[in-house]
């Protein structure tokens, strides 16, 4: 009997809440296919084994949480007696349906390595599969292993307009079948799909288990006064986080003024020639910042820190995260090793995190090991702030709008396009003077852009 654990999927992640089960107790799992769909504090997940067998225990039932490395389910041989403990390590929750008869499963019983494809937070509603019957075994196999993959907004969306999505080609990834692949169906047929026929059971065999209760959402409460929204995962883990942050790292600011006439000129020439590209791609001016950050943190390694008590951490690679402001929260996907990418380079893999995290298709992977943040807030015309420190990160930049500006150059008054950029410290790690020289080294490689291209 192997147990199913609840998997880490983030370095700030530490429980995982059951949406809901995709297999059934009793149900046959195979090698590939999703075992149930968990919210973490970032996105929804659903988790797949890697193995096959028979599940023939949940331990931790649907709308509940449970810590990492907790059982949530038992996976096993049809005829291998469950463990007295029901998870063998006292930690499960309680099952979220009763054991139905199990069947012969495909393959023999090994462990399961649960992996994961994230959804997007605010888009999946946990819902009942017996809402859709084109999840049941009479399903028409399609795939690999007799499953249609489809993300959970995609299926719920199907359920609401009754499309059998069966028929339809995915262009997620691996074939996977997304909202818009949904969409584009519902736009060429614009009438509702038949419904896929039900096949009554023979009445020897055993009814199909059925599905845990859907969990009830905590509704938004509105009083004569105010209206109280039920915090999300994500929302809880920023709230707990930056309280964090600001509590134990002691903040510091300084800012600096940069002239960018000639990183715009910089910027236009680099378009022009990106256009003329086989796969063109547009820069923008937080993707020259973000270059100009990773050169800084070269020449600069002692703010490429984290602070671990006794000691201070200074790190190898220079992974530069990126703040992205979603509906429900936000989000800061890294771009790995920055400093040995490429102007062009770092412009398509910041468009494909931007995109990723709106979509809520970001792997747990992509949003975690960052180094040093950068926070752009001027295309909001957001003339200067601050931030507050992305823990276990040291630093975080925050960047301010491009404004024409009346400066004296050569004892004469011109406009300029000035940016203001501010350095959010941890003072345990980073004193003045290096934060100081940090922006020193920062502005000179933005008004002098060229560098950037060495």
């Amino acid at each position: 009997m192997k147990t199913v654990e609840m998997p880490k999927m983030g370095d700030t992640m530490e429980e995982g809440k059951i949406l809901r089960w995709l297999k059934h107790e009793g149900d046959t799992v195979k090698k590939g296919e999703f075992l149930a769909e968990v919210e973490t504090d970032k996105v929804n997940i659903e988790i797949e084994a890697f193995a096959s067998g028979v599940l023939r225990k949940i331990l931790v039932a649907e709308g509940q949480s449970a810590p990492i490395g907790t059982g949530i389910a038992l996976i096993g041989s049809p005829d291998e007696p469950l463990p007295d403990s029901e998870g063998g390590n006292g930690k499960a929750s309680a099952p979220a349906s009763t054991a139905a008869p199990a069947r012969e499963p495909t393959d023999e019983a090994h462990d399961v390595a649960p992996t994961f494809a994230s959804q997007p937070t605010t888009e999946t509603t946990p819902t009942s599969t017996a809402a859709h019957p084109a999840q049941t075994a009479t399903s028409a196999p399609a795939g690999e292993y007799g499953r249609v993959f489809i993300s959970p907004i995609a299926r719920r969306i199907a359920a609401e307009h009754q499309l059998d999505y069966r028929q339809i080609r995915g262009t997620g990834p691996n074939g996977r079948i997304i909202k818009l692949d949904i969409e584009a169906a519902l736009r060429q047929a614009p009438q509702p799909a038949v419904q896929p026929v039900q096949v009554q059971p023979a009445a020897s065999v055993a009814p199909a288990p059925q599905p845990a209760p859907e969990p009830v959402p905590t509704p938004i409460v509105e009083t004569g006064e105010v209206v109280e929204i039920p915090l999300t995962a994500m929302r809880r883990t920023i709230a707990k986080r930056l309280s964090q942050s600001m509590q134990t790292a002691p903040h510091f600011y300084v800012t600096s003024v940069i002239d960018t006439g000639k990183l715009a000129e910089l910027r236009k020439q680099i378009n022009a020639y990106a256009a003329t590209e086989s796969n063109p791609v547009k820069v923008s001016f937080n993707d020259l910042i973000i270059k100009a950050v990773a050169k800084t943190l070269v020449r600069m390694p002692q703010v490429n820190v984290s602070f671990a008590e006794d000691r201070i951490l200074q790190k190898k690679q220079i992974n530069i995260g990126m703040a992205v402001a979603l509906e429900q929260g936000l989000i800061v996907p890294v771009i790995r090793d920055a400093d040995k990418r490429g102007l062009l380079d770092i412009a398509r893999e910041s468009q494909r995190l931007a995109e990723a995290a709106r979509t809520g298709k970001l792997r747990p992977e992509e949003f975690s090991g960052g180094t040093f943040t950068v926070s752009n807030l001027g295309m909001f015309e957001v003339e200067s702030f601050t931030a507050v420190i992305n823990p276990p990160e040291s630093a975080i930049l925050a960047v301010g709008s491009i404004i024409p500006t009346p400066v004296v150059v050569d004892g004469q008054v011109v406009v300029r396009d000035r940016m203001k950029v501010t350095l959010s410290s941890d003072h345990r790690v980073i004193d003045g003077a290096i934060a100081a020289r940090f922006l020193q080294e920062l502005k000179r490689l933005l008004e002098e852009p060229f560098g950037l291209l060495l």
